[in-house]
Order: structure tokens, then sequence, then C-alpha cells
């Protein structure tokens, strides 16, 4: 009996008699991840949803059960580090880089930093009522150990960002097609390639279609459920990242 992710993949694959270059060609995924799925070499692969991508694919388009293999291999790796989701750059998707090593900071460097902090504290305080991102408070504090006259600034509270984020990437070979709110095209129609990723972006809600179900889509960090499908599928997400299937009609076409 087979143990493992990546040997049940690579004996499904030579029962059939399929060679790497014919998986290739039809699941569009880098012979390089392939071999490296087999062998169980996790370190070549992107990681996280983008991995669990590949496996569901690799292994669906050899007969197995691609979805309980991509869990296999979710809780035999990824479990081993608490379940966290790679966080991988698209720059970095193949190889890992070295933390630059931080440099030490002199006293100059530190008067100047004050400085400019200084600055931007008198900048705000100057500014008209209505030009400061929501107005800065005074406090006069007049204490009684005999300080008197002391002014207290508090610093403006920086707004919190509005809307939801999203990124995409492609487990396979998908068409897309992203809207923002205001109905710019963010993905205007194009094709990726497996393992290509867009975003992420922002925006107070969005409209997206697929051509198929080869994508993982992660909304404010946290992947969507899109079913495996080869048919074209699409969705609305509201500013709270709530997912709802839109029908044929409703799609964006971006045509």
């Amino acid at each position: 009996m087979v143990n493992g992710v990546g040997p049940t993949i690579r004996e499904a694959r030579k029962r059939r008699e399929i060679e790497i270059s014919a998986v290739e060609e039809a699941t569009r995924i880098r012979p390089r991840f392939l071999h490296a799925i087999e062998n169980e070499e996790w370190d070549v692969l992107p990681g996280g949803v983008y991995t669990r991508g590949f496996v569901r694919t690799y292994a669906t388009y050899l007969g197995l059960d691609g979805d309980r293999l991509a869990e296999d291999y979710r809780r035999e790796v990824e479990g081993t580090s608490g379940g966290r989701e790679s966080e991988v750059e698209p720059a970095q998707a193949e190889g890992k880089r070295a933390p630059k090593p931080r440099r030490s900071v002199g006293r100059a460097g530190w008067i100047a930093a004050a400085a400019v902090v200084l600055i931007a504290v008198l900048a705000i305080v100057a500014l008209p009522d209505g030009e400061g991102g929501g107005g800065t408070e005074i406090a006069h504090q007049h204490g009684a150990s005999g300080t008197g006259g002391q002014e207290k600034q508090a610093l403006p509270t920086k707004p919190q960002a509005s809307g939801v984020s999203l990124h995409l990437a492609a487990s396979a070979e998908v068409w897309v097609c992203l809207l923002a709110a205001s109905g710019k095209h963010l993905v205007d129609g194009q094709i990726l390639a497996a393992g290509a990723q867009e975003g992420p972006f922002h925006s107070d809600s969005f409209t997206v279609s697929f051509g198929n179900g080869e994508v993982s889509m992660l909304i404010d960090g946290k992947e969507a459920e899109i079913p495996a499908t080869a048919s074209p599928i699409g969705y609305s997400i509201d500013s709270s990242g709530s997912l709802t299937q839109l029908s044929e009609t409703e799609r964006p076409t971006c045509a």
C-alpha cells in the first residue's frame, strides 16, 4: 500500500503509463513542480494555497480524489507549522531570499528621525479645520502642582482602511475578469497560467468571473471555497467579504 501524497500520485501516474510531459501539457504545471510533488520536496513549491492547488489539479487529472489529497497535504505538511497560510511574494515563489541584515543607526540618524517627526506634528497642528483628516485635539491641562499652563497635544489617529482585499492565484490555466466597485477592470479578461498571481487588490466590493474553478481566491487573507469545475463561474464580494455566486447573466465579461 502506497503511503503519502507524493508516492500516491507518482504510483498512479506510472500505473497509467503517463509521462511528465503529458501531465504538463494538460495541467500547465511546470515539470519541476510535478517532480517536487511526487518526491514530496515541498520546499521547491510556493506553499500554502498554491501548492494545494497544484496537488488538487495533478491528482484530479490522474483520476484520484484531488480534494482529499490536497487536504492530506495541508494536514501533514502545513499542520506542522500550525496550519498557517504561506505568505510567498510572487517574486519569491521559486526560492526564498535571506533577510537583509539590519544596519545600525547612529546617533545622528536618531536625531534626524526625531526632527522629521517633530516637523510633521507641527505641520498637522498648523492646518486649518477640515485639512488634517479629522482635526487634532489639543488638551489644555493646568496642573495643580505648579507646572500650570502646560499644553498636551494628542496626535491624530490614523483612519482605518475600509473595504476588502482580494488576491488571486491560478492552480492551472484560467480566464479571469475582475472588476472593482467603481467598475474599473483590475484583471481585464486575462488568461492566467498555472502559478500566476494577481493582487492584492483593495475595493469596497468586487465582481469576478472565472473560466473554470482552477483558481484560489483569498478574501482578507482567508481562502474562499471555489468548486473544482471546468465550467465558467462568477461571484460578487461585498465590503464584509461575503461571497455570492452570480448567474451567467450577472457575471462580468470584461467585453
